[in-house]
């Protein structure tokens, strides 16, 4: 696929098959995603894939941890209250998930099973936890450089016919995570990535998210 393709035509996958990911694949994907804009070269990123019984107790250890109404533990930085035109967005691809599953606004069983596919990683074969190492926490390299390397990682892999999502919700319990993937302490857990062979026939992985307009984003400064 030319380039153009593989951006404008990648959508989030929310729904897998049941089917493995070669490993080979998984790698080669990787390694064409550390070819991303690296921060005066840091190149400070890490990966931890995981899949079968340590992926199923993260799932598990996250999944019981929200039921149990334990707080949020992930390891990078957000703001605590969103701002309204950000917000806006969220809400605009909630309901356009929603509609798409047929999710009612008062069917409060079916969202709050929506929301605890996003804590196990939406039942993924593969998921990918991008770290960074820990002697650069704080610094403006570590996000550029994680942001860069999961763009290049979610559109290397569906240039292969691989599905991803970008999914803070599947790391919400760093401590599990940490543990199950064998994640060392010199690392900083920034973000995972749910992969797999996208299902077709699930209705969410048909969503395509609006993008804001270049007029609304982008000022040409010096242009005749």
């Amino acid at each position: 696929m030319r380039y153009d393709e593989v951006v404008l035509g990648r959508r989030s996958i929310r729904g897998f098959l049941d089917k493995p990911v070669p490993k080979e694949l998984i790698a080669e994907v990787i390694e064409v995603a550390m070819r991303a804009p690296s921060s005066y070269n840091n190149q400070c990123w890490n990966f931890s894939v995981v899949t079968g019984a340590p992926l199923d107790a993260i799932r598990k250890g996250n999944s019981e941890g929200i039921l149990a109404g334990e707080p949020d533990s992930r390891e990078f930085r957000r703001f605590d209250a969103v701002p309204d035109a950000h917000r806006g967005r969220q809400v605009e691809i909630a309901k356009q998930l929603f509609g798409a599953m047929g999710i009612a606004r008062d069917d409060k069983d079916a969202r709050q099973d929506w929301v605890l596919r996003g804590f196990r990683q939406f039942d993924a074969p593969v998921s990918v936890v991008v770290t960074y190492d820990r002697v650069l926490l704080g610094s403006d390299i570590a996000p550029f450089d994680c942001g860069a390397v999961t763009n290049a990682l979610v559109n290397a892999a569906w240039s292969r016919g691989l599905g991803c999502v970008i999914n803070s919700q599947g790391i919400m319990q760093s401590p599990v995570v940490r543990e199950q993937a064998g994640i060392p302490d010199d690392q900083v857990i920034m973000i995972c990535v749910a992969m797999g062979w996208p299902d077709e026939s699930f209705p969410a992985n048909g969503v395509v998210s609006n993008r804001r307009s270049v007029e609304d984003a982008v000022r040409f400064v010096g242009f005749d």
